[in-house]
């Protein structure tokens, strides 16, 4: 049986290989990736703070060491960290020699368009209401935006019995929410966050009608997770004005969004949507414009790293207290899993795997064979764990 050491280095040790690489690849800085796992999974450290602590040598050598037993590529180092093993200096200084600075607003951002009746849509209408931004928010029918205002007030009410807010407050908040059934409501929008179904036709649909809808400047950003957003802009006259906003779930809760610049994204509506998660409480990282982007590239290999380690015999429970225990992480990856839902899960495996060709990124047979079977985890009251005793 394996020890929890070993379990850690199984499952931690490509994860941090794999943050490596993708620093290494010039895609997102060190600031951005540990904020990233920190904040879009509520882990405690990011992954290359946990390499400076770990040092990089040991973790180097523990990977060489897997990669001889494996010879998959993900467990073989990445070059940055055998340089790092050798030359000395760590990640803290790579990130604070490249500095820092404060977004700024480039366009003026005064009202908010938002397309979607969602639980994530109506999540990002109460940021921005809450921020004291007036928002327009567009539904197929009455019903499914006054579920929106249902969603934000039973929120704030949960806040008021907590002491933490009040009901002027949240009389002002739903005063600056409304709702329209017609997109010629976004007409005078500055910038409009789209939220709708993950169909890449229905979103290039929805662009190419913003595009003639919106005035000029108006920023056109999209909460897709797993889509191409360049295809997005390229659909529209305006390109430059097209970026990713990848809010988590919950918004209101959680702290960070994504965002995500193609090509043609100008870099003054890059600056401006970045200064204007700040100004929302939010943390912004910047990446570019890939499956996965940060935080789904790094969680869902481990993840199914873990369910390829059950394959071979190791019991979940152990998995999941081993993992909680020496990466200090909130839950195990079949907890985890459960959470995210398994079906959720095998989707994002799938598409990263489509991206970057790694057979070691090929989705776990259990993970399969859980979908199929409707097992989806804690909404359909069995996963990996069993929910329905």
């Amino acid at each position: 049986m394996p020890t929890s050491e070993q379990i850690f280095d199984t499952l931690v040790l490509p994860y941090l290989n794999h943050a490596v690489r993708m620093y290494e690849a010039d895609y997102a800085s060190v600031a951005d990736i540990d904020a990233g796992m920190r904040f879009g999974c509520g882990y405690p450290k990011g992954p290359l703070t946990v390499i400076d602590e770990l040092g990089a040598a040991a973790v180097r050598d523990k990977l060489a060491a897997r990669f001889a037993e494996t010879n998959d590529h993900l467990h073989e180092p990445a070059g940055l960290l055998d340089r790092l093993a050798i030359e000395g200096g760590t990640f803290a200084d790579l990130g604070a020699a490249a500095g820092a600075t404060t977004p700024e607003l480039k366009h003026d951002i005064e009202k908010v368009g938002v397309v979607g009746t969602g639980t994530m849509a109506s999540g990002i209408v109460q940021v921005f209401a809450q921020s004291g931004y007036d928002v327009v928010v567009i539904g197929r029918s009455e019903d499914k935006l006054a579920g929106v205002t249902a969603y934000i007030g039973k929120n704030l009410d949960r806040a008021i019995a907590k002491g933490k807010s009040t009901e002027d407050d949240k009389a002002a908040v739903l005063g600056r929410v409304t709702g329209a059934t017609a997109r010629d409501a976004l007409a005078d929008v500055d910038i409009v966050v789209e939220a709708i179904a993950e169909d890449l036709d229905i979103k290039l649909e929805l662009f190419r009608d913003l595009d003639g809808i919106c005035k000029q400047g108006a920023i056109l950003a999209t909460t897709t997770s797993s889509l191409p957003i360049t295809q997005l802009g390229a659909c529209t006259d305006r390109p430059a004005d097209v970026i990713g906003m990848h809010f988590f779930n919950p918004a209101p809760v959680m702290k960070l969004v994504e965002v995500v610049t193609t090509p043609a994204t100008s870099a003054d509506v890059d600056e401006t949507v970045k200064a204007l998660c700040a100004k929302v409480g939010k943390v912004a990282v910047s990446c570019g414009d890939r499956a996965g982007f940060i935080v789904n590239c790094l969680l869902f290999p481990y993840l199914n790293d873990a369910v390829k380690l059950a394959e071979s015999g190791e019991d979940l429970a152990t998995i999941d207290a081993a993992i909680k225990e020496t990466a200090g992480l909130p839950m195990g990856p079949f907890e985890l899993l459960d959470v995210v839902g398994n079906d959720v899960s095998l989707a994002i495996q799938k598409e990263l795997y489509g991206e970057f060709k790694e057979e070691g990124f090929a989705p776990a047979k259990t993970l399969e064979e859980k979908v199929a079977a409707g097992e989806l985890g804690r909404k359909t009251g069995k996963g990996f764990h069993d929910y329905a005793k």
